[in-house]
């Protein structure tokens, strides 16, 4: 088909070839023009340009990327890392269409939720014949310690729920599945709409279209209601796997959104039947979790005793009514994938109504009339295992072999097999920043839904939903993992007029309690700012250190490597050079540069530090760095995970030939980067204990570096003296300062001064021990005991080393052994307890143990 002449020019050349295809089109219609829905936005893009949609298309990655926005599993290897990409072109859906498919999806809640309630109660579905046992029973997802519940008040509850559908071929809507569990995909739709709306701000403050911070709204009202009325400020937490969970992201970005705390299992403990969080004040009760972890992984001690992600006791817990778990444990059964083929009968039986959205053809291969389908036509079928959640077989993509193992399979467990036949979806109009124009897509999306707030009392029957009026829409075949797709699209649901804007923030009602001690904050959350704090300055005392060593290969005479200070850089950035392989790496490197073999050895020896598999080089100590920053996400602002992110595209863009003044570039940037980050760490987060724990781990990890090359550069360096002492000043940054104090005469003791026991230099051990001591008196106290705990001992000790010491015995370091053997005598001391220190805070703080108590109530037989 050829477009219709009578098209504006622009609109034209932004189309392109996109006509011309035989499935239906979301865009165009059967006359080749633009539905009207779609005409006011196609009409505003056309008229935008190819320059400037491509200028806010990257504009749309640039917000992405900045705030660190992933799909992908988080990655010690920072090369890992990757953003999806957003269309700048919305999918749009008019209002009388919105109105039957939100009428189709609430139905479809209701009804899970009718059969849910069944499922864990009086299962009619099942002794009327409607469903059989064997296909519930055999599911993981079927939790009987959740079941037969006397109250139906304390059976699971579907309280949010997932679905994906595509519209097909004929224009007709295809249920392809449910989510039930822990239902992904609300906070990444509204951060794409917060990033479309900045990236084409004319277009979104003008368009008719419906927000979505209202449902979230009501989420949050939801959640509320579930604690019940026994608490005013219900403690709601987030349950997460953690760092390297695909959705981190989301979680990490929805618990801050919704002003909940994001825990993960270690967080919580059970005691004397309820859910606590552990945090730096000591355990504070928990009243409804999110919980972001699929059934089977919540509770070791009564479903998977191999998880490490749940939270002991916590079906027991949920069971007795002291903590309320959005969704409920037992949710997961309404996946079941087979279930498609039985819910036409199962509405008309619980709701009386006929399935408004229809599902995907599908089969289960328990019945005897389904399994001879799939046997006989296996080509034509997708099968699914549900003792394999995620594996799909197609065998026209399968071995004769495989084949003949999936036959056998079908023959011995049959029941736990279901097919769903392969469906072809509509064909999607997205903007191609590289060609320029529209390309067709295939795209599948995802709606949510809510139980009404107000209906949480209510009876089953009596309890309504309500849609989030839009929605999270990626390319790729019907059915593909949306943990797969590189590209996200934002779901516009016209409105008849502009909406206004929503915002989380509410007017209190009443007075609010104001806290600022900063007691609550869990205690992994502290650790992992402790340790943030740590990497990150070890990072930057290499990056420094390695710096320098690359400007002094630069500098010296390459024919004579082996006579200056580079040895003793090599050494303080921990590089060994074995004995028994130097001379075969010397003996290589002989003829093959007219640089000496030396100079090349030692500048192969300092690149190796960029390299991703070394376990002290710069990637590997970055990966531990943002392993931890993911696991604050939370409680860092947006500029200071914009500065983490500038780092993470430094490692990303990293050159794999890397020269020496490519590394100093690096160096220095990544410097820069590291101390914006700390800067607004230190000019945005509330000081309170999170913020000392990071503050801590920088200073305990800096004090360390600065004494140990102090001890190097003064005591057991092998080319002591002025080129190794300007190293020392420049990579502390005190270069500027010596100039002016001492007016450029280089001394020992003046080094000494201004690195050791200056008090008034960031720089100084001195000034570090003070700044260590005062965070540490200001820590929550373990105990009523009234004696010093062991990290105020520690640091009481290095300060009185420090202090008590004369300082004039060290004035003749070059001249004199005693004043050498002082010197390393006190360095030696003020290492000893620094090292002890971070051991004894995370004993303090960071360590719980407990004695062992009883998590689940034990029944015994009279008879036993």
């Amino acid at each position: 088909m050829l477009l219709s002449g009578n098209l504006d020019p622009s609109l034209k050349s932004l189309l392109g070839d996109y006509p011309g295809h035989e499935e239906h089109d979301e865009l165009l219609g059967s006359d080749q023009q633009p539905r009207s829905h779609w005409q006011a936005l196609i009409e505003e893009f056309s008229a935008l340009g190819p320059d400037f949609l491509v200028s806010r298309s990257e504009e749309a990655q640039n917000l992405l990327h900045e705030n660190g926005v992933t799909f992908n599993p988080y990655e010690d290897d920072p090369g890992q890392l990757r953003s999806w990409q957003l269309d700048c072109l919305p999918w749009v859906i008019n209002t009388h269409e919105w109105q039957t498919l939100e009428a189709g999806l609430k139905q479809r809640s209701r009804l899970l939720e009718h059969l849910l309630d069944d499922l864990y109660g009086d299962r009619n579905v099942i002794n009327e014949g409607l469903l059989p046992p064997e296909l519930v029973f055999t599911h993981p997802g079927f939790l009987f310690a959740a079941a037969d519940s006397p109250s139906q008040l304390d059976r699971p509850l579907l309280i949010f729920h997932g679905t994906d559908l595509i519209r097909d071929e004929q224009g007709q809507w295809q249920v392809l599945g449910d989510w039930t569990q822990s239902p992904s995909g609300a906070g990444y739709a509204l951060e794409n709409r917060i990033t479309l709306a900045r990236a084409l701000p004319s277009i979104y403050r003008e368009a008719p279209i419906n927000r979505l911070a209202g449902f979230h709204q009501a989420q949050h009202r939801c959640l509320a209601g579930l604690a019940g009325s026994g608490r005013e400020q219900p403690n709601i937490v987030l349950l997460s796997p953690g760092p390297g969970s695909p959705g981190y992201f989301e979680h990490a970005w929805l618990a801050n959104y919704m002003n909940f705390a994001l825990v993960e299992g270690d967080d919580l403990v059970v005691r004397e039947g309820q859910v606590s969080v552990r945090t730096l004040g000591g355990l504070t009760q928990v009243d409804v979790i999110v919980r972001q972890i699929n059934d089977p992984w919540c509770d070791p001690l009564e479903l998977r005793p191999d998880s490490l992600l749940g939270v002991p006791g916590l079906l027991q817990a949920a069971r007795n009514g002291e903590v309320r778990i959005a969704n409920a444990l037992g949710a997961g059964i309404l996946e079941h994938p087979a279930l498609a083929a039985f819910l036409p009968g199962l509405c008309q039986r619980l709701l009386g109504e006929t399935l408004l959205l229809r599902c995907r053809e599908t089969l289960w291969c328990g019945n005897s009339e389904g399994l001879a389908q799939v046997n006989q036509s296996l080509d034509e079928w997708i099968l699914r295992d549900i003792s394999q959640p995620g594996k799909v077989f197609r065998a026209g993509q399968m071995s004769l072999e495989a084949i003949q193992g999936l036959r056998r399979d079908l023959q011995q467990r049959p029941y736990l097999f279901t097919a769903q036949r392969p469906v072809v979806s509509s064909v999607t109009p997205g903007f191609n920043p590289q060609t320029r124009k529209l390309e067709r897509q295939h795209t599948t999306l995802r709606f949510f839904s809510l139980v009404e707030p107000e209906d949480l009392g209510k009876p089953v029957h009596e309890r309504h939903f309500r849609v989030m009026p839009g929605g999270l829409a990626w390319v790729g075949e019907p059915g593909a993992p949306l943990m797969q797709s590189r590209t996200v699209k934002d779901v516009w649901v016209l409105a008849p007029v502009p909406q206004p804007h929503i915002s989380m923030l509410r007017q209190a009602q009443g007075p609010i309690v104001v806290t600022r001690d900063g007691k609550d904050l869990p205690c992994r959350v502290a650790e992992s700012l402790f340790w943030m704090g740590r990497y990150g300055e070890r990072l930057d005392t290499r990056a420094r250190l390695l710096r320098e060593a690359l400007g002094r290969l630069l500098q010296d005479d390459r024919h004579e490597s082996n006579s200056n200070i580079l040895p003793d850089l090599l050494a303080a950035l921990d590089i060994s050079l074995d004995p028994e392989t130097l001379e075969e790496e010397l003996d290589a490197a002989r003829g093959h540069s007219r640089f000496s073999p030396e100079h090349i050895l030692t500048r192969d020896r300092l690149l190796l530090l960029f390299a991703d598999d070394q376990p002290e080089g710069l990637p590997m100590l970055f990966g531990h760095f943002v392993r931890n920053s993911r696991a604050v996400r939370d409680h860092l602002g947006d500029d200071s995970w914009r500065a983490i992110n500038s780092l993470r595209q430094r490692f990303n863009s990293m050159p794999r030939t890397r020269g020496v003044v490519v590394g100093q570039r690096l160096l220095e940037a990544m410097v820069l980067d590291l101390s914006a980050f700390f800067g607004l760490c230190n000019e945005t987060m509330p000081h309170h204990y999170g913020w000392r724990f990071l503050d801590m781990g920088r200073f305990i990890e800096r004090t360390l570096g600065s004494l140990q090359l102090l001890k190097l550069a003064l005591l057991t360096a092998t080319q002591p003296g002025i080129p190794l002492w300007e190293v020392v000043l420049a990579s502390t940054d005190n270069f500027t300062v010596y100039r002016r104090r001492y007016r450029s005469q280089l001394h020992p003791a003046a080094i000494l001064d201004l690195l050791l026991f200056d008090e008034t230099n960031p720089r100084s051990v001195g000034y570090m021990l003070k700044r260590l001591e005062r965070q540490i008196t200001r820590l929550p106290s373990q105990g009523s005991s009234p004696y010093r705990n062991l990290e105020k001992r520690l640091i009481i000790e290095a300060t009185s080393k420090l202090h008590l010491v004369d300082i004039s015995m060290l004035a003749d370091l070059e001249t004199s052994e005693e004043a050498r053997e002082l010197l390393a005598q006190l360095l030696d001391q003020l290492i000893e307890p620094m090292s002890e220190l971070s051991n004894a805070l995370s004993h303090s703080h960071f360590s719980h143990v407990e004695p062992p108590r009883q998590l689940v109530t034990m029944q015994y037989s009279n008879n036993s």
